[in-house]
């Protein structure tokens, strides 16, 4: 049996690298979380897009990151509808994600599966992840749910 003082020693260590990394539920020994692999395209060039995968890096995603400087190809070869298109197209499972659709909103489409294509923060909201100014609250915009068909429907609201 761990005595206390060894156990607190322990835990902190774990709660010390988790804040480090932003990613405690990964790095604790025996937990079954692992961050959700979300395959991103965007332009090298774009700073918020480079924010954009930082935020969901730090909330649990896997990132592997591709530059293409032809981002309306790669959104026609994947079907992301003209109507919803921002500055970078996500994949994670069978989902799309198109823009800056907070962390948060990828985890529940993940985690409650619904029968639609994707979810899609249009144009270039000031207020979304990646967008807003560091410490400013995220807020001003609508997350929708799309089919391939372009047609919409809210997620959510902020």
């Amino acid at each position: 049996m761990i005595n206390r003082r060894a156990f607190v020693v322990r835990i902190s260590g774990l709660v010390v690298a988790g804040m480090a990394g932003g990613r405690l539920a990964a790095e604790v020994p025996g937990s079954s979380a692992k961050p959700t692999p979300i395959t991103i395209y965007k332009s090298s060039s774009c700073e918020c897009c480079a924010k954009w995968v930082d935020h969901v890096r730090d909330n649990g995603f896997e990132p592997v990151v591709h530059d293409e400087e032809d981002m309306d190809a790669i959104k026609a070869q994947l079907g992301v509808p003209e109507g919803v298109r921002s500055c970078h197209t996500a994949l994670v499972g069978k989902y799309l994600i198109e823009g800056h659709v907070p962390a948060s909103d990828i985890q529940r489409l993940v985690r409650q599966q619904p029968g639609v294509t994707g979810l899609a923060v249009p144009g270039m909201s000031s207020g979304t992840p990646g967008m807003a100014q560091p410490g400013a609250k995220i807020a001003g915009f609508e997350v929708v749910a799309f089919q391939r068909d372009g047609t919409t429907r809210t997620f959510a609201r902020y």
